[in-house]
């Protein structure tokens, strides 16, 4: 029997950072699959070029100007999700920033904060208002990025490694959370990829050596899906699979 080309027809699907990058492949991905996508993004532009891209290829998408700082902004997002869908199928937390490379010592108060309040607060400010529009769904799927380096402890980059680590309990803790529910949240870490912020802190790296945004965006639809019956765990590109946390005695 052939593979549903599109196994997530008839559903909703919220993508943050979904301006470049990954989060833009992601957007277009879930779209191809069936899903009407709501995007969410800071950039007008790149909103725009993405909604082309998603009405190419035969699929709909909401374009939500939107800084994921703006706590207020995600709350009313979750009302009117609520008012038109009654429910979200997908929820991907895609956008992050990298913040300073530098020694903790060295680390400016207010870089910190912007770094946490984007890549922590907000969110669990998505986990905690679309929590029940989730839960309504029959199959609720929510996916986190995350990085290697929350577990390296390397040099200079305490600030991004740290918000990742915090990302990384939230959402294993949402998971625990929902173990009695149809919702599933799983992290997924992408590795070296072609992207801006990739290129930001290394770049000495051939971009052509790395996989690209779309190559990554097509391993994190399979997360998304109703068949994905995972929680708790983080999905390695690199690896090509789950990994086991380390459970506490």
């Amino acid at each position: 029997m052939a593979a549903n080309p599109k196994p997530l027809a008839d559903r909703i699907a919220l993508v943050t950072g979904a301006s470049r990058g990954i989060g833009a492949a992601l957007a277009a991905g879930l779209a191809r699959s069936g899903a009407h996508v709501v995007a969410v993004a800071r950039t007008v532009g790149g909103l725009e070029e993405l909604d082309d891209k998603i009405k190419a290829t035969g699929g709909s998408a909401t374009l939500v100007p939107l800084d994921v700082k703006d706590s207020d902004g995600i709350a009313r997002l979750a009302l009117a999700l609520n008012e038109r869908y009654r429910r979200l199928d997908v929820l991907v937390g895609n956008a992050g920033i990298l913040g300073p490379l530098s020694p903790l010592a060295h680390v400016e108060p207010k870089d910190w904060d912007n770094l946490i309040a984007v890549n922590v607060t907000a969110n669990w400010q998505f986990i905690r208002c679309m929590d029940p529009l989730l839960r309504q769904s029959q199959s609720g799927r929510a996916v986190f990025l995350t990085s290697g380096v929350a577990h390296a402890g390397r040099a200079y980059w305490g600030p991004y490694a740290a918000s990742k680590a915090a990302l990384e309990v939230l959402v294993r803790t949402y998971a625990a959370e929902c173990a009695t529910t149809p919702v599933c949240a799983n992290l997924f870490a992408p590795g070296p990829t072609r992207t801006r912020m990739y290129a930001s802190a290394f770049p000495g790296i051939d971009p052509l050596t790395l996989p690209t945004a779309e190559d990554v965006a097509e391993a994190i639809v399979p997360l998304c899906l109703p068949d994905c019956t995972e929680t708790g765990k983080i999905y390695s590109f690199r690896e090509g699979r789950f990994l086991e946390f380390h459970k506490p005695a």
